[in-house]
């Protein structure tokens, strides 16, 4: 069978005209800050050119786990039929987060607030609040006086799209179709709340400049975003590993935003996996490297295999 190309028809208007689709897609966005970063180490290990991995042993049920991109250009979104027949193979599907959680919008919105009464235009100058300003008006129609509360990772959600070359789509709300037309199971590796805690470790004022820098070179952080996609749709990790060093910022981040988190993952992998055959799409960040779920699911004595 040939591969499956999968259209995802959701826009900015979404963001407009859906306050439930918003906060659907925003968890999408705010999770591929997440979920592109891999593991730099001098002792990472070789992988073999894949994001889908098959997961055995320890009294598991056969399982498989894929590295998605959160949102990228509707032109690149290509479902592979190796993809589709391990998700037709899995009783339940587990993204990072329970995407099909009706209380979703609800449990976003109560952790997307600054704390300690902080506000962005507290914490930014005058110069370039209204540079922000005058990108989201033009964008979504909406001032950042709206937002003025909000967590700047969730600012950058909003932003992220400014990036994209032509209509988005998502690995992440494919599965959630698939899932339910299949009356699949969704589950999450992790609460909002757990997800959100993480970036809350990375100061405000660091993740303002982060926003700062998407604005003000947005060409060359356009150009960066192709680059990563095209190395992606060939499956390459070492080389996403290297295109993805010119964006990472600091070891804190690669602490708080994916090592820890990985090593969170593996305990609910395993027991996620022995009732049932299951799938897990993460971030393809997620998965390679020495502190990668693959490596940390070998060291926990699981066996884990390339599938091509």
């Amino acid at each position: 069978m040939e591969e499956l190309l999968i259209s995802q028809r959701f826009t900015l208007e979404t963001l407009k005209s859906s306050h439930r689709n918003f906060w659907r897609l925003l968890i999408i966005i705010v999770g591929l800050f997440v979920g592109v970063f891999i593991v730099r180490d001098a002792k990472a290990q070789e992988l073999e050119q894949t994001l889908l991995w098959k997961i055995e042993g320890r009294g598991i049920q056969t399982s498989y786990i894929y590295g998605t991109f959160h949102l990228l250009p509707q032109k690149d979104f290509v479902l592979k039929e190796k993809v589709s027949k391990a998700f037709e193979d899995s009783e339940q599907i587990v993204l990072e987060l329970d995407m099909d959680d009706p209380n979703m919008q609800m449990k976003v919105m109560e952790n997307s607030s600054m704390s300690d009464g902080q506000t962005l235009d507290l914490l930014l100058s005058e110069e370039d609040y209204s540079l922000i300003d005058r990108v989201l008006t033009s964008t979504i129609g909406s001032s950042l006086d709206n937002y003025n509360t909000i967590k700047p990772v969730v600012l950058s959600s909003l932003l992220i799209p400014t990036l994209l070359d032509g209509l988005p789509a998502s690995f992440e709300l494919t599965f959630v179709q698939m899932a339910k037309e299949r009356n699949k199971e969704i589950l999450g590796l992790e609460t909002v709340k757990e997800q959100m805690e993480a970036f809350d470790r990375i100061p405000y004022k660091d993740q303002l400049e982060d926003i700062m820098e998407l604005i003000n070179e947005r060409d060359r952080m356009r150009s960066l975003f192709d680059e990563m996609i095209e190395v992606y749709k060939n499956e390459d990790l070492k080389t996403l590993d290297a295109v993805i060093s010119k964006y990472m910022n600091g070891e804190n981040e690669l602490e708080y935003l994916l090592l820890q988190r990985n090593k969170n993952w593996i305990s609910r992998i395993g027991e996620l996996s022995k009732e049932k055959r299951s799938f897990f799409g993460v971030g393809a960040g997620h998965i390679g490297g020495e502190g990668g779920v693959i490596n940390l699911l070998k060291e926990a004595g699981y066996k884990v295999t390339p599938v091509f």
